[in-house]
């Protein structure tokens, strides 16, 4: 396949892999996927495993859930296939998520294939970060883009409370070997709790002093067996952290971002940059272009929305492309507004809805 060139220095790497290169202009292309609001839709967020090596508190419960494997889960095959059919329909951008991706062991193979689509401009992943050494190497060979690595406090004590597992300095070493290793894109995700890690903000945002990293603040959305989020009292809005920036750093100055990244900024003179994602107050949504899709095979159009459509029964079936298209089409068109009504329509539509029962993010990918 044709060779995006996100990085010069493997401009030959499908060449040297054997690749077969095929033109896109021999491969049917169809028009943008886009909602009855106007939004299209262009990145893709695809969870390829429901497993995870840690247990965060905000994730799952405590006694864990049933996690799909083997066949209930798509193969990298039918993975790379929806990717072509997706690139096709103008997606460019395609991150990998879980569960944690790392526990897959073809992801090397996924990212490959992933960044050898044609149309396809970058691809990312999100990553907890404890077995990412292992991988490092052969992802950056493989041509990955970008990583986010999940790290909610660099107290010991506070990680194993959060996370349920050690490994706090795993992470911090991941961190470290990505930007070593000369990853394009490298952020640390960081779900800010009030009470409990709202304390280590500036040390994050001081991450951002020496280090080419985005320090990405997201609010705390716990999770629950019936997918609904209540502020809490853990609760921090996007709009206090913002306060405690400009009270922190007076001179700050506002800077750019992904779409997702709904306020980013940069204190002069730093490398690296801080945002701040309103995940629950979802000021986001107006500017959505994300698809997501689950690690048993199925398009959720919305965090919010409980509604899902089964791509892995038809591909099972035999699907054609168009018939894959037309899936995406069905699904987007009933996109709500944004997460307010998502979550209001699945309620009204309780008794309808095709698939619950998800009791954890590993479920339906970070």
């Amino acid at each position: 396949m044709l060779i995006n060139g996100n990085f010069s220095k493997d401009a030959t790497v499908g060449e040297d892999r054997g690749l077969s290169s095929i033109a896109t202009s021999t491969r049917p292309q169809y028009a943008p996927l886009q909602d009855t609001f106007g939004r299209t839709f262009d990145y893709v967020r695809i969870a390829i495993t429901e497993k995870c090596n840690l247990r965060c508190t905000y994730c799952m419960p405590e006694e864990g859930v049933d996690f799909k494997n083997g066949e209930q889960i798509l193969t990298a095959d039918e993975i790379l296939r929806v990717i072509d059919v997706l690139a096709r329909m103008g997606v460019k951008k395609v991150r990998f998520t879980g569960g944690e991706p790392l526990v897959r062991k073809d992801i090397v193979k996924l990212v490959e294939g992933a960044v050898n689509t044609p149309g396809v401009k970058s691809v990312h992943m999100t990553t907890n970060g404890i077995i990412f050494p292992k991988y490092a190497k052969a992802l950056r060979e493989a041509g990955l883009t970008g990583l986010n690595i999940s790290l909610d406090t660099v107290d010991s004590q506070k990680f194993f409370d959060i996370t349920r597992r050690p490994g706090e300095d795993k992470v911090i070493e991941s961190i470290k070997l990505a930007l070593d290793l000369g990853f394009p894109r490298v952020k640390v995700n960081n779900v800010l709790m009030k009470g409990f890690n709202d304390g280590e903000f500036f040390d994050f945002t001081e991450m951002t002093k020496d280090q080419a990293v985005t320090v990405r603040f997201i609010e705390f959305m716990p999770f629950d067996a019936e997918q609904i989020w209540e502020t809490g009292e853990h609760f921090l809005s996007a709009d206090a952290m913002i306060k405690m920036l400009k009270e922190r750093y007076p001179n700050i100055e506002l800077d750019s971002g992904t779409r997702t990244e709904h306020h980013v900024f940069r204190v002069p003179g730093y490398a690296g940059k801080i945002a701040i994602i309103p995940a629950f107050t979802r000021s986001l949504c107006g500017n959505c272009s994300r698809i997501r899709m689950t690690a048993d095979g199925r398009i959720r159009n919305c965090l919010y929305s409980d509604s899902e459509y089964s791509l892995m029964d038809i591909l099972r079936a035999g699907a054609s492309d168009e018939e894959i298209v037309d899936l995406f089409r069905k699904a987007f068109k009933e996109k709500a507004k944004d997460g307010f009504e998502a979550k209001k329509l699945s309620a009204m539509r309780e008794s309808t809805i095709e698939f619950k029962g998800r009791t954890s993010m590993t479920q339906i990918g970070g």
